[in-house]
């Protein structure tokens, strides 16, 4: 059986087991495994009465909720590809992605999102259809829970990659892709939740797009094991819903972790004098026992009970560990966590590989490192460091794209773009993209990534840090938030204590307003956007570059 036909068999034979939730109004709206089913079986319906035919492209367009997992499946079962679209996106760049995909339907969550599409689209649209209209079905009686045949090589989704520069391509993931990697995550997932009683559900908290590949993976694991996924419905109530439904795990991006790092240490800092005292004594007593340079003593114990416990508390009693995706995490975030006693695991990996290339053991894993290569799955180094991927997890290639795919795709390794290294246990870390590699005039090579996350870890209250360079004399950095001259001023001076001096940053400008994705400065996932944001700031960074003569 495919990956789907498991699914699929799975909610059937467990009926009234509560498989997916979505969290509203402090409450929660659950779908046993039999009213998942009669929500695919309704779309299915509605599909085969819309015309619909295997291998057509249909766009998906909501929210995570219920109905979009079975809008999901209910497509996959039928043959049609899904094409799953980031409902924050503006209008004019989801059309853009619906006629290069060349969709024959487009579904969505709510008027609005029609509407957007309809306004952006006046010649010849595609039918725009409601979740509400597909769902209001009745099923059809010779609809079953089975899958129509599916081969290995039939595509079943396009996700559009978020596009740091150029134009966004569409990713074909194929059968095969998924039969290999959801079980690995499923296998990952059993050594996470080791000892778990056999009748117990996974408690997993969601709030990441189902849009982006690795957040879609998570869903078809959870609803191919025995696991409970609580749909987050709010951002600005994370916090609140995070606690509500006391999960074991959650797929979480840098951002948001560094965020609770950055938080918690600000709140600290307007605490009395005391409690900052034994807030940094016993993290660097912990630091010492990390690093086996002595014990953590008194003062970790004292700081453990009076801060870090209750920490852990609000985060989440019930967690066995944060996993971590899509850009690469802090080392200092992660042993942040750490401390407070709560792993964060870290998963590399693009959409072009299924959203999966390494996870970190839970038993053995390295802070700073993204674990080692996923079973069956190859990785090596190419030129100029460059990490290549070989395996059933690479896609099917470039939605009508035949020349990207073949530049991307060479001998049957997949070029990344992602800078690597190796250790000898077999764990890789991401150490910078090719792409975004600066060269100075005196022909250094400098990677951005490593220098933004350090003046990011000294400037806890910064949104994003930005670093230019490229074809210059020197490095200039834009830092967003509210934020003086003379913090920013003294992070950089810390960063630049410990860097070599053409890794320097030498002059610097500050914007209030944070890159946002609604600007067009982050992909949709949340990445710099580097030649937008070198555009949009061209007048300030020649500025900081007229000012200081180096």
């Amino acid at each position: 059986m495919n990956f789907l036909e498991k699914i699929l068999q799975r909610l059937s034979q467990t009926p009234t087991r509560p498989v997916i939730q979505e969290i509203r109004d402090g409450g929660f709206v659950i779908a046993t495994s039999a009213e998942l089913l009669s929500q695919v079986r309704a779309a299915r319906t509605f599909i085969r009465n819309s015309g619909l035919k295997k291998g057509e492209r249909c766009g998906l367009l909501a929210p995570n909720s219920i109905r979009w997992a079975a809008m999901d499946l209910a497509l996959m079962a039928e043959g049609v590809i899904v094409v799953p679209l980031y409902s924050r996106q503006a209008p004019n760049e989801l059309v853009n992605m619906l006629k290069d995909c060349g969709a024959a339907m487009v579904c969505c969550g709510d008027q609005t999102l029609l509407d957007g599409i309809a306004k952006n689209w006046p010649d010849n649209p595609p039918p725009l259809t409601l979740f509400d209209d597909i769902f209001s079905t009745p099923p059809a009686a010779e609809i079953k829970d089975g899958a129509n045949t599916l081969d290995e090589k039939d595509i079943v989704t396009i996700i559009y990659t978020s596009g740091t520069s150029g134009e966004p391509k569409g990713v074909m993931l194929n059968v095969e892709n998924l039969n290999h990697m959801v079980p690995c995550t499923g296998a990952r997932l059993d050594q996470l939740m080791e000892g778990q009683t056999e009748r117990a559900a996974d408690q997993v908290f969601h709030y990441l797009p189902f849009c982006f590949a690795g957040s879609w993976i998570l869903l078809l694991t959870a609803l191919s094991r025995n696991s409970l996924l609580s749909l987050s419905t709010d951002l600005n109530k994370l916090a609140d819903e995070l606690k509500l439904a006391a999960p074991n795990y959650c797929l979480n991006v840098p951002t948001l972790l560094e965020r609770i790092r950055t938080g918690v240490e600000s709140q600290i800092a307007s605490k009395p004098e005391i409690i900052q005292k034994i807030y940094h004594n016993g993290k660097a007593a912990w630091l010492r026992k990390y690093e086996g340079r002595g014990r953590a003593g008194l003062s970790f114990s004292l700081a453990n009970w009076l801060i870090f416990g209750n920490i852990k508390k609000k985060i989440g009693t019930d967690l066995r560990a944060l996993i971590c995706g899509s850009a690469p995490l802090a080392k200092e975030t992660q042993l942040f966590f750490l401390m407070l006693g709560i792993r964060v695991l870290q998963v590399y990996g693009l959409t072009e590989t299924t959203a999966i290339c390494t996870m970190d053991d839970p038993n053995d894993f390295t802070p700073g490192r993204v674990g080692p290569a996923v079973p069956g799955i190859e990785m090596a180094l190419g030129e100029g460091g460059e990490l290549l991927v070989r395996g059933p997890n690479i896609f099917a290639g470039y939605w009508n794209r035949p020349e990207a795919t073949a530049a991307t795709v060479r001998d049957g390794w997949f070029h990344t773009g992602d800078q690597g290294e190796v250790d000898e246990k077999g764990n890789w870390a991401i150490t910078g993209r090719i792409k975004n590699l600066l060269i100075l005039k005196s022909g250094h090579n400098v990677a951005p990534e490593p220098i933004e996350e350090k003046v990011l870890f000294n400037l806890t209250t910064a949104q994003q840090c930005v670093v230019a360079g490229n074809d210059r004399g020197f490095l200039v950095a834009l830092v967003t938030g509210d934020l003086t001259n003379d913090q920013v001023q003294a992070a950089i001076d810390s960063v630049n204590a410990e860097l070599p001096h053409y890794k320097r940053i030498l002059a610097f400008h500050i914007s209030k307003e944070p890159l946002t994705i609604e600007s067009g400065l982050l992909t949709a996932n949340g990445k710099l956007k580097r030649d937008a944001i070198a555009k949009q700031f061209a007048n300030e960074f020649e500025q900081l570059y007229r000012s200081k003569k180096v």
